[in-house]
């Protein structure tokens, strides 16, 4: 398979969607930031007040732009002349996984840009025929894309799941770009030759079962069919002690009804099982990646339950060659920023200043 495109259903509810896009994101605009702070100093990290996750349910800034393939949706908070800190989520998840932690940069004197990953929410294709790609080299172009339409030359990068592979890329690869990084379960940068060649214990495969079931004509119907009631089973095993309620849920599933979500899920995780190519054109990109490149900017890794035996950090550790900490949430699932907000705000703040 060279490319996933578009059904005819999906062509023809596209127009649909994107009149829509405009009443979810009015619907979404109720005031949750307090005064951002107007300094562009450096915060300290005692600039950031305590929060309880879920205090905020919604941004007061959503915005689009023209950048790269896209139309970029992205919500914005803090001042505009505050450092840049770019906030990436994963799968399946959207820019509520922020929703807490963007207030708490954006009152340090930070500004907080946190984009819709390509076929999630209110980020769309300019272009009907490019292929809808979801290989790991592609979602950090993105990024520096989005980066080239907003004139900023250099942020500090923050993800977690495939957010956290793609901050990793940028530092990697684009390191004038990357002030410094705080990456959920460290260095995730895919090596397919050793994915390929590797495998993990049982144990470990089983928690991979959806990659195997994306593989199938199967699991593509049954993802389109149920994609909402699939996402929630996930946030359930990857985070069995968050007790988030169904409204915290379906904020982010409504970004699971974008017209390419799932194709970008299915190509994602078929390319990296190394059944579906990637384009030529990212070739160079991935040769570079493959090579397992350190990563020299400042650093903080996080790790949480999810990460079972990896959660010491000691595997990745030496994939960060500048200056670096690590540090362990105990209790915490998956969606770090989102389960614990104040924690993810500190590591942004520390690492600004090393």
């Amino acid at each position: 398979m060279n490319e996933l495109k578009l059904s005819e259903e999906t062509k023809h509810n596209r127009r649909g969607f994107l009149r829509t896009a405009a009443m979810t994101i009015a619907a979404a605009q109720v005031g949750v930031f307090g005064s951002a702070n107007a300094q562009s100093k450096k915060a300290k990290p005692s600039d950031s007040r305590a929060i309880k996750p879920g205090t905020n349910t919604s941004f007061t800034s959503l915005k689009q732009i023209d950048a790269g393939l896209l139309n970029i949706g992205y919500a914005e908070a803090g001042p505009a002349n505050g450092p840049a800190v770019i906030l990436l989520h994963g799968w399946p998840y959207d820019i509520h996984s922020y929703v807490d932690v963007a207030p708490l940069l954006a009152s340090s004197g930070y500004r907080v840009i946190v984009p819709y990953m390509r076929g999630h929410g209110t980020t769309n294709f300019l272009a009907s025929e490019t292929i809808r790609n979801g290989q790991q080299s592609v979602m950090a172009v993105d990024v520096i894309a989005l980066m080239d339409a907003l004139e900023i030359q250099k942020a500090i990068l923050g993800g977690f799941d495939l957010g956290s592979r793609t901050a990793d890329i940028i530092a990697a690869l684009w390191p004038e770009r990357c002030k410094a990084l705080v990456s959920v379960s460290g260095y995730l940068i895919t090596n397919l030759k050793f994915w390929r060649e590797r495998p993990l214990p049982p144990k470990v495969e089983l928690g991979w079962w959806y990659q195997y079931y994306f593989a199938t004509p199967r699991g593509v119907i049954g993802y389109t069919a149920n994609r909402h009631d699939f996402n929630k089973l996930i946030w359930q095993i990857v985070s069995p002690k968050w007790g988030f309620d169904d409204a915290t849920f379906d904020r982010t599933a409504a970004a699971f009804n974008n017209p390419d979500h799932v194709a970008i899920v299915i190509h994602n995780y078929r390319w990296r099982q190394s059944l579906t190519p990637g384009e030529s054109k990212y070739d160079d990109l991935e040769a570079k990646l493959a090579e397992n490149p350190v990563i020299k900017v400042p650093t903080i890794t996080i790790a949480s339950d999810f990460d079972g035996a990896a959660a010491d950090g000691a595997s990745y550790a030496k994939q960060f060659s500048g200056k670096y900490s690590h540090r362990i949430l105990n209790g915490i699932g998956h969606n770090v920023p989102q389960e614990a907000p104040q924690a993810f705000a500190k590591a942004v703040v520390d690492v600004d200043g090393y």
